[in-house]
This record gives structure tokens, sequence and C-alpha cells, in this order.
């Protein structure tokens, strides 16, 4: 048998050219490339970022999901594009990734269940790379995004909460799981304390995670936060393994 042979009948280069579409990609219907479009799937109401180049490479894209915070629930989509990244997506921020931002009924919190099925979902109808899926939040969200990594820690690649706060006792499980943290010194409404408590227990069970405090600031850490020019490279940095 003849190298060549060798090489064209390899199994990482069968799996590899197996792992791309014949052609680029279609956005689903209702979506298109290069704007933020309203969008439901399996019920779950959002906004859905797809980049410019979606339906013009074969390679599949990194997923963001953001989490709003309580003052974003409810039925009024337009409220989730407040503050965070579909804020600046409204305001022609261009991202190199797929982005999706759900929104919360009135009164709901963030269920890692619930999360861990519209991630499953998302996979199956957006051309995204499963080992690139990441999360951020800001306050609730941030909350809600300590609770799904530590819950589902095989979901997410990295996680990057703002103003929020887990159970410390819980985030061994996702040791695997890289952090970038972000907080106000002065929140009132989230205490520094809170989401130290779980950089801190991370850092003991072996996990990374950095931690960025705004001295002088109070819960309002988001808009620092999501303006750190760091911050979205060091997102598409992140691979599962």
């Amino acid at each position: 048998m003849s190298r060549r042979h060798l090489l064209m009948t390899s199994p990482a280069l069968v799996s590899a050219c197996a792992s791309l579409p014949s052609a680029p990609p279609v956005p689903p219907e209702g979506l298109a490339a290069g704007e933020q479009k309203a969008w439901q799937l399996e019920g779950e109401r959002m906004w859905m970022w797809l980049p410019p180049e979606y339906a013009q490479r074969r390679e599949r894209w990194p997923l963001l999901v953001f989490l709003h915070g309580s003052g974003e629930r409810g039925s009024d989509l337009e409220a989730v594009k407040r503050n965070g990244p579909p804020m600046l997506a409204a305001r022609g921020t261009t991202y190199p990734l797929v982005l999706v931002s759900p929104q919360l009924e009135a009164g709901a919190v963030w269920s890692p269940e619930r999360l861990h099925q519209l991630l499953a979902a998302l996979k199956t109808r957006l051309h995204v790379d499963p080992q690139r899926c990441l999360g951020t939040g800001l306050s609730l969200g941030g909350h809600g995004m300590w609770h799904w990594a530590s819950t589902y820690p095989r979901d997410l690649a990295a996680i990057a909460p703002v103003c929020g706060y887990g159970d410390p006792a819980r985030v061994a499980a996702m040791r695997d799981v890289p952090v970038r943290a972000y907080h106000g010194d002065a929140d009132t409404v989230v205490p520094l304390a809170k989401q130290q408590a779980c950089v801190d227990a991370l850092r003991a069970a072996g996990g990374r995670a950095s931690f960025t405090i705004y001295p002088g600031v109070g819960h309002d850490s988001w808009t620092p936060a999501y303006q750190d020019p760091d911050l979205l490279p060091w997102l598409l940095a992140q691979r599962q393994s």
C-alpha cells in the first residue's frame, strides 16, 4: 500500500474531514448573518447574533451565552439589550462568535437544567463548536453562570461571571472550567465577599480563576468588565480538552 493511500485513509484525517459540512451553513429561519435578531428555540425567547461570515465559512464558530440580571426579566425582550454583549451588538459591535442572550420570565431564576437543555438545542440548530461553548452573565446572570458550571461542568469551556456568586462548597466540581470574574469592591447588592469565596474555593480545588476587582465601584461592575479589552480574547482562547 502506498504512503499516499495510508495518509488518505488515516482515521484522524477522515474524522477531521467528516466534521466539516460539504457547504457553508445556512442560518436557521428567522436569523441573518451580521445581525442580532429575536429568535425562539424550544420555548426559549432570546436575542441571537450571527457573525457576518457565518454563511461563508465551513469551520464551526465559538458560542457565547449571556445571562442578564434580575432587572431584565419579563416579556419585553428589548430589556435584555440594556447591558453587556447584546447591548454592544445592538450598537454595532461585531463579534467573531455566535452570541445567544435568552430572557427569563418575571420572577424566575436561571436554572442549570434549563440552560443545559438550551445549550443542547443550540448545538443541534447552529454551526457551533461544541468544545468552545462559553458563558458570561451579570448579577443574577453571574450567579446563574457559577450555578450552571458547577452543576454541568462539561457544558462550558470557560465562564466570565460579573458581580455574581455561587456555592463555594460546589465549585470543586468545575475545577476544569477556567473563570475570569469581575466585581466592584463597593457592591452592596452582591457583596464582593460572596464571589471572592467562590474564586478562593475554585483555586483551592486546583481550578484556574482570575478576579478583577474595581475599587470604589458598586453593583455596576459590568460596564468596566465588558469594556475589558482582554476579556474577548481570553474567552476565544478557551477550549475544552
